[in-house]
């Protein structure tokens, strides 16, 4: 097949198959997304082999996850995250240090080394935020407390988590450069500040000047789009995930657009976020944990991967109640892509070996799967503050 075929029928393969499985799920009474995570373990090498992880789906998925947070942002106003900014802070400390202390220990129980033990800790810090906040938005719930207190730790979650792997990725070579991580936090902290802070007063005087000048196509949309990726490379270049960039766009222009944007923002979301999920499900692969012990190791992980933020999380947010903080211990819970980015990291470097590889990258695919059914459970009965049009990307 020409090369272009190729790529549009794997498109059609993994968007179609997870559109397919999401519509069963849900008419199962079952979240949508696991339907779309289970076609592409289905598609992938796991079971079929149909479709194989490449560079074209690796960019889909990457835009794809980009997208939901640049939409979830676009629903959440900067001041109210900033009001939960105390409890967050707390929810993501001991989301990162409980994990880490747990999958460390287990690791050096196992007979590993210290080295391999602290990157599956690495990994376990790790929260995938994109997967809570579909369902929440799906669920027209992103404006309960536990949703913004969930989202705010969540970026908290990932600049401590980003130092954490800075950190032990310096003792695997050997060489701890003190001054490199204070300015790696320095910078982190600052944008995402700056950014939460300044952003939607800055885009409330500057999009009307936008409007009055240009002419050419959507405007509002144009300068989101370009807001959306000028925030992510800043993330990047600052020392967080690209995506919390992008969650930083949408909040920041929040207040600035017309529903227009919003509309057609979902529906570039509805078309890349598919590839997202169903790209956890084709990432794995069950030849890595045929061997007993590993497998037996794979779900010890697994079961501390959920216990250790449920408890570290809900345990913040113990303040506001049993309910708020079982429901935030659950929405920390998935690792998704940003624990098999941990666990990638550390096989480059030589310093995970490949059964422990397969190790981290189930307990981050595990734990995406489970925690969709988990939060549907914790929110039971919630309907939403205010009545919004329905969200729904899986």
């Amino acid at each position: 097949m020409p090369h272009d075929s190729n790529i549009a029928l794997a498109m059609l393969l993994v968007f179609g198959g997870a559109k397919l499985l999401a519509e069963i799920f849900e008419r199962l009474k079952m979240p949508g997304i696991v339907g779309e995570i289970l076609a592409g373990m289905l598609l992938g090498p796991s079971v079929l082999n149909w479709v194989k992880w490449d560079g074209t789906l690796s960019a889909l998925a990457e835009l794809g996850v980009m997208f939901l947070l640049f939409r979830v942002g676009l629903e959440v106003k900067a001041s109210e995250l900033m009001r939960v900014g105390k409890t967050a802070v707390g929810v993501a400390m001991l989301g990162v240090i409980v994990p880490f202390v747990l999958g460390w220990g287990i690791l050096r129980l196992w007979n590993e080394n210290n080295v391999t033990a602290c990157f599956v800790g690495s990994a376990m810090v790790a929260t995938s935020v994109g997967i809570t906040a579909q369902v929440l938005a799906a669920k027209g719930l992103l404006q309960s407390t536990s949703a913004k207190i969930i989202l705010a730790a969540a970026v908290i979650d990932d600049i401590l988590g980003l130092l954490v792997l800075a950190i032990v990725s310096s003792v695997a070579k050997g060489d701890v450069n003190v001054a490199g991580l204070v300015t790696t936090a320095v910078l982190a902290v600052g944008f995402t500040l700056l950014i939460a802070r300044w952003g939607t007063s800055a885009m409330g005087r500057l999009m009307p000047r936008i409007e009055a000048t240009l002419m050419s196509g959507e405007v509002q949309f144009n300068v989101a789009m370009v807001l959306l990726f000028a925030l992510a490379l800043g993330a990047g270049y600052a020392g967080v995930a690209a995506i919390v960039g992008a969650f930083l766009a949408g909040m920041a222009i929040a207040e600035s657009v017309d529903h227009r944007v919003h509309d057609l923002a979902h529906g570039v979301t509805e078309l890349l976020v598919p590839f997202f999920l169903a790209g956890i499900g084709i990432q794995l692969d069950w030849k890595t944990l045929t061997d007993p012990s590993t497998l037996v190791l794979a779900f010890v992980i697994l079961f501390a991967a959920v216990l250790s933020k449920f408890l570290g999380c809900g345990l913040g947010a113990w303040s506001l109640g049993k309910r708020t903080a079982m429901q935030v211990g659950v929405g920390m819970i998935p690792r998704g892509e940003v624990g098999m980015v941990v666990a990638q990291i550390g096989m480059s470097m030589g310093v995970i070996p490949p059964h422990v590889y397969g190790v981290v990258v189930f307990m981050a695919i595990a734990t995406t799967v489970v925690a969709p059914l988990l939060l549907t459970w914790a929110f039971r009965g919630e309907v939403c503050e205010a009545p919004v049009e329905r969200f729904q990307l899986g």
